[in-house]
């Protein structure tokens, strides 16, 4: 029997705004398939554990959210790493660090993720007679029935070896995988057990990959036909032009949509717009784009939600939890490049604020909240700008009041936690600051 009970909540890549500060309601989940470790004291902590697996001594790294609540079913995402890498280089996010934990996604998680780093046997995922699907099932069992865990939010991720691990999951075990994100998986390594039934798809992949684009189409195409979306060729970017182009498929069944991201580049986990070769998992559009995908799947709300979060085409101020002050379009200006900053509150239509089913946040309409320039490095001004759909112009709003920038991954901020009017509202490190919380009011 399939445990997956969530479907599609909306076909756009929105987080929802938290809307208004009622009185705080239970943090369960009304419609979380709660594993047999909820409402229990853990054993299990973050940090390195080593099971029995196939006759085999295997190990992986843990995760467990700061404030752990055992009345919390929480997503749980699997992060394998690529050939030659490690269990400790997805869970430290390697050279760039906590920005880049398990693929990055850890940042924009906010509690509401437990995370896993499996270690490949040799430092690889072969496969053999099924030994690692096998090492997934018993490290699923193991988490399941010791924390709290939404067994429909089951997710897997990787780059290279790592995404032909999570194919071979999605494969073999669509009753219990909600999503994968394959990223330059270099075809079927890891194999496809099954391979016959739905499971939301994102294939991630560079036109220029030693390893052949072909491989990460054959890939997505298995699910383009499980899913049973609509076949067609989605469009990719120009060699040399430095971008990259999502497309969402068309016509797929309820809750089983498939996603391919194209890119100008090689064989690159973290490809950064705008950058011929770069790589580089704190800027890379990839951890948003992600993380995006996988919580738009189901009726999932996070821990400490105040109350019924607004369904896109909510509109109003968006009122600073610091200040009290309201998110405003400088000198009520429309044009191309006005900067934002806190102003008080005073319902001026520079001031009202509407989110779309894209993740948007229009004002005037036919303008979006925008990153300047594509940037991601903390410090970026966020002004206005034409809506293009580009990530920099799609927001994640979360259950503790923080807008994260699907793009950045950073967080919308008042400027040195500055609460006076004129204050510039810019991307900056989530810090869980006051100046960091937004309501929709």
């Amino acid at each position: 029997m399939k445990r997956i009970r969530s479907v599609l909540a909306s076909a756009a890549v929105a987080a929802l705004l938290v809307f208004g500060v009622g009185a705080a309601e239970a943090s369960a989940q009304t419609d979380a398939a709660a594993s047999a470790g909820c409402g229990t004291g853990p054993s299990l902590t973050s940090g390195t554990h080593t099971i029995q697996s196939s006759g085999q001594n295997r190990s992986f790294i843990l995760k467990v959210p700061d404030g752990y609540d055992p009345n919390y079913a929480h997503r749980l995402v699997f992060g394998f790493h690529w050939w030659g890498g490690t269990a400790n280089d997805v869970a430290s996010g390697g050279s760039d660090g906590a920005p880049y934990a398990y693929y990055g996604l850890e940042p924009q998680a906010n509690g509401t993720t437990i995370f896993v780093a499996p270690q490949g046997i040799d430092n690889g995922w072969a496969n053999p007679g099924g030994q690692d699907v096998a090492f997934f099932d018993d490290m699923l069992a193991l988490i399941e029935n010791d924390l709290c865990v939404d067994e429909g939010q089951v997710f897997s991720l990787g780059f290279s070896y790592g995404g032909s691990m999570s194919y071979a999951l999605a494969c073999a075990r669509p009753d219990v995988i909600r999503a994968v994100a394959a990223i330059a998986a270099p075809g079927a390594i890891s194999g496809c057990d099954g391979g016959t039934q739905p499971v939301a798809y994102m294939g991630i992949h560079g036109l220029s990959d030693n390893y052949g684009i072909e491989a990460g189409r054959g890939l997505r195409d298995t699910f383009v036909a499980n899913n049973g979306c609509t076949p067609q060729n989605p469009p990719e970017p120009a060699v040399g032009s430095r971008t990259h182009i999502t497309t969402a498929y068309s016509g797929c069944m309820e809750g089983y949509p498939v996603v391919w991201a194209a890119f100008d580049g090689g064989h690159q986990q973290g490809p950064v717009d705008g950058c011929s070769g770069c790589e580089s998992g704190v800027n890379s559009w990839v951890k948003g784009e992600v993380w995006a995908f996988f919580t738009q799947l189901g009726d999932f709300e996070d821990p400490g939600d105040p109350g019924d979060p607004g369904d896109p085409g909510q509109n109003g101020a968006v009122v600073n939890g610091a200040s009290g002050r309201c998110l405003d379009v400088s000198g009520a200006s429309q044009n191309n490049g006005a900067d934002t900053q806190l102003w008080d509150c005073h319902g001026g239509t520079n001031q009202q604020w509407t989110l779309t089913e894209a993740g948007e946040l229009r004002v005037y309409g036919n303008k979006c909240l925008d990153a300047d320039g594509y940037g991601t490095a903390p410090g970026t001004l966020v002004q206005i700008w034409d809506c293009h759909g580009g990530a920099n112009q799609r927001w994640n709003v979360n259950a503790d009041g923080s807008i994260t920038g699907v793009q950045s991954g950073l967080c919308l901020d008042a400027d040195g936690a500055g609460t006076a009017n004129g204050t510039a509202v810019i991307l900056w490190n989530c810090h869980g600051g006051t100046n960091q919380r937004w309501t929709l009011g």
